[in-house]
């Protein structure tokens, strides 16, 4: 039944052991710079094989989020943040490669929010709309490398989010296979759910997996499903059932999921 329980966690053994006691049907990997050492993609690769072996075939890799105090843009400038520059185009083409290797999914932002150095970066442009060209043109290259190993998702960064028909046309013009976080489109479109729903119809056919994730529409908030002001009972029957998708939600203890958990059975009330 979609949705289905899908669970994340980090590569962790205490956190896949916890997840793994749910039984879920979809697994998500948080990944870190950890991860990208010889030893820890290794590891990895170790933990993926025994979620695998649990009978849990449609896994995600999520490439790290922060480098260095800054979010891992693809928008970022060799010349400007070389360290940065280096860590995002590794990482990304090192998890595909992980991904095509064990069969699995590799998700890479398209882009993440204004914090944690963005403006600094967005500022080397022209305008938005050249920082969105250079993102799509990293975006092309994945793909074009990835193939059906790659996924990109939305922020709530003027450079790659979902929520203004133009831009979802620009990115669908792409091709490109969709990760779809629910809670960073309604911040987007300012807590409107009319306009959320809007867009999961726009794009539906392109989104292959979903971040299942509630916010009050104003900042990034990650709250359990029924916490925030999304409309999840009009919102479900506009998601598309072909995809897979997990409940991205803060957790007070990383070795415990509940929160995860309890959001999945919200939404029994309402499938």
């Amino acid at each position: 039944m979609f949705p289905m329980l899908g669970l994340k966690a980090s590569s962790d053994p205490r956190q896949i052991m916890d997840r793994l006691k749910h039984q879920p049907a979809v697994f998500e990997f948080f990944t870190d710079q950890p991860d990208f050492t010889p030893s820890g993609l290794t590891h990895l690769k170790q933990m993926i094989g025994q979620v695998q072996n649990q009978g849990i075939s449609q896994i995600v890799l999520h490439q790290p989020m922060n480098f260095q105090g800054h979010h891992t843009e693809v928008i970022t400038l060799q010349d400007q943040f070389p360290a940065l520059y280096d860590f995002v185009h590794r990482t990304a083409v090192t998890l595909i490669q992980v991904a095509k290797e064990t069969g699995t999914q590799a998700l890479i932002h398209g882009s993440y929010d204004d914090q944690h150095g963005f403006d600094e970066m967005l500022a080397a442009y022209p305008n938005v709309a050249a920082a969105r060209q250079v993102g799509f043109d990293v975006l092309d290259r994945l793909q074009e490398f990835g193939g059906e190993h790659v996924m990109f998702e939305n922020s709530i960064s003027p450079v790659f989010f979902y929520g203004d028909p133009a831009v979802e046309d620009a990115i669908l013009a792409h091709g490109y296979r969709l990760a779809y976080d629910v809670s960073h489109a309604f911040i987007t479109v300012h807590g409107d759910n009319d306009r959320l729903i809007a867009s999961l119809d726009h794009l539906k056919e392109q989104i292959v997996h979903y971040h299942l994730v509630d916010s009050m529409g104003q900042t990034h908030d990650s709250l359990p499903l029924g916490e925030g002001r999304i409309a999840w009972p009009r919102v479900l029957p506009h998601l598309n059932p072909a995809a897979t998708d997990i409940y991205e939600i803060d957790l007070k203890d990383q070795a415990n999921c509940a929160e995860q958990v309890a959001s999945h059975q919200y939404l029994q009330q309402f499938m």
